[in-house]
């Protein structure tokens, strides 16, 4: 514990402290002048009445009545004095029982706390700690991580600057220390010879000064930062970036990849290893009205159907799920079994009309990109002339798209799918109620930049939405573990474990996984080799990485069910 001394020192070490020392020095200064004026006066004024006292005398009435005490032992006969007294007593009342105490509250008492709580606030890594993220800064991607760090176990510590913030986040059960992410000693505070990973999601400028700061202590550790502007990424490996992250470009791959265009193709959304993951549309073909267990794709083609999407909603496939015609099928197979799959169900369904791509900005841009990759035809609804590229300014509908007119002119009518790419959430909610009122059949896909808003977008009618936060993090973590997770949608993740030790010597079907998890098997890993939809009969075996499906919650039930073997935790002293 600290001794008061060093507690004291520390308070008059602030610059601020020493600010206020110097304001209780004047405050002192007058109040001793105020009292030895009051006392002259009383001997004056006494000396008027014929009565003589001693300068003690004097001092001690002047306390006594500044400070409302008033014993009345030694008093005035005349009006002027009795007068003088009322103005001691008025001006003591002020700054003895106001001042006095706002003074020691102000001066003292606040300085105290505010030591105190800085005493409280983490400055370093303690114990024996490895492999650890160190996190820069606080936005909402690093947020994310965090969730999933804690996850799967991970340990992090949290940099941050002032210490309000760092208390508030070590009260949460954050794992912060307190410091300036561009200063060396706060890295080596953090541990960074024993770390894993260094993330910044700042501003590029800032994000190149943290890169080139840590390079410089730690050659070979992974750095990954995240970048707004195109030509900023050169900059960032220059300084020391090893993965560099334009969120924007990936949020336009992943909205393109999600539509699947009005086409019963198979459509791959991912890929872990061999094993690949797609969406197919059931509408217009011969799917509607079935139960999964009567189509006998396994049987035909190869691919199992381990869930499906309706209305932005997943649920796990089992055999007497029923396809509709607003059901999108998640299929998993090898990318032989996923072809035989298109051969048979690509004459169904095909749409030419193009895409409606709404806004022009980044996002906007590299969905139209991506779709031109796919040689999928789209139009982007932009209201600011200045964001229309020469190079696609036939793509481009100007105006706003709230207006029907604007609308009509991109073909909504016709359209198979509308993305919606504004940087603002209300926004992207507003146009999906609109667009969802205007064409209850088209498929609906909107980016959303705070994750606590995607499921207010899904209520408003989007088929697909993901989030900057949830699409960074997933990247950063699956830098840190090398691929182990594969984020196929928002709250929909493929992930990769190591067979829990009771289950090794069971067939499939008597682990009851998905009905106590919710997650689903939908390969095996044995020796390097990925066995696609293995057979519910097949029994596992110890040294087998299984790949599972689920949903944010499902995955967190299994992890809890049958936790890892890497759980481990941060300590931070001050």
């Amino acid at each position: 514990m600290k001794t008061i001394t060093s507690q004291l020192l520390g308070i008059f070490q602030h610059r601020v402290s020493t600010r206020n020392v110097r304001m209780l020095r004047l405050y002192l200064l007058v109040f001793v002048g105020m009292v030895g004026a009051y006392t002259g006066i009383f001997h004056w004024l006494m000396a008027e009445e014929n009565q003589k006292h001693s300068w003690f005398t004097g001092l001690y009435w002047t306390l006594s009545t500044m400070s409302t005490l008033g014993y009345g032992d030694v008093s005035f006969t005349s009006d002027a004095g009795r007068a003088f007294s009322v103005l001691v007593l008025m001006s003591g009342m002020v700054f003895l029982l106001v001042m006095l105490p706002f003074t020691f509250i102000e001066f003292f008492y606040a300085p105290w706390m505010q030591a105190q709580e800085e005493s409280r606030a983490p400055r370093r890594l303690k114990g024996e700690v490895s492999g650890h993220v160190i996190i820069t800064n606080y936005t909402p991607v690093t947020a994310a991580l965090i969730v999933r760090l804690r996850q799967y176990g991970v340990p992090y510590v949290l940099i941050v600057r002032e210490v309000p913030e760092a208390l508030k986040f070590h009260d949460e059960g954050i794992n912060v220390i307190v410091g300036e992410p561009d200063f060396p000693d706060v890295y080596e505070r953090a541990r960074i010879d024993t770390a894993a990973m260094v993330t910044a999601t700042s501003t590029d400028t800032m994000n190149t000064n943290i890169a080139f700061t840590v390079r410089q202590l730690a050659t070979t550790i992974p750095i990954v930062t995240t970048a707004s502007d195109v030509n900023s990424m050169d900059v960032l490996q220059f300084a020391g970036a090893s993965h560099v992250i334009r969120l924007s470009n990936l949020m336009g791959q992943w909205l393109a990849r999600r539509t699947i265009g009005g086409d019963a193709e198979a459509h791959v959304i991912g890929t872990f290893d061999e094993l690949q993951i797609a969406e197919a549309t059931a509408a217009g073909t011969p799917l509607v009205g079935k139960r999964i267990g009567q189509t006998n794709l396994r049987e035909m083609v190869g691919v199992s159907v381990v869930g499906v999407w309706d209305r932005g909603q997943f649920t796990a496939a089992t055999s007497r799920t029923e396809i509709n015609s607003t059901t999108v099928l998640v299929l998993a197979g090898s990318q032989d079994q996923l072809s035989a799959y298109d051969a048979m169900f690509c004459i169904y369904h095909r749409a030419t009309a193009p895409v409606i791509i709404i806004g022009g900005g980044r996002v906007g841009r590299a969905t139209g990109r991506a779709l031109e990759q796919r040689e999928v035809d789209f139009k982007i609804v932009e209201r600011r002339p200045e964001r229309i590229r020469d190079e696609m300014e036939e793509k481009y509908v100007l105006g706003n798209a709230s207006d029907i007119e604007v609308l009509e002119s991109a073909g909504i009518r016709e359209a198979p799918a509308v993305i919606i790419t504004s940087h603002e959430d209300d926004v992207n909610i507003y146009l999906t109620i609109y667009c969802r009122k205007l064409r209850p059949d088209i498929e609906i896909i909107s980016r959303c930049t705070q994750e606590r808003n995607v499921n207010t977008m899904h209520r408003a009618g989007a088929d697909f939405v993901m989030s900057n936060a949830s699409m960074g993090a997933n990247i950063m973590f699956n830098l840190l573990r090398s691929g182990d997770l594969l984020m196929l949608a928002e709250g929909l993740d493929l992930f990769r474990v190591d067979i829990p030790a009771r289950l090794v010597g069971k067939p499939i079907k008597a682990t009851s996984i998905r009905e106590e998890t919710g997650c689903t098997i939908v390969a095996l890993s044995i020796d390097g080799k990925m066995i696609a939809n293995p057979e519910p009969d097949h029994v596992l075996e110890a040294d087998t990485t299984m790949v599972l499906i689920g949903t944010a919650e499902a995955e967190s039930e299994f992890l809890n069910k049958y936790p890892g073997k890497n759980n481990a935790s941060v300590t931070t002293s001050s």
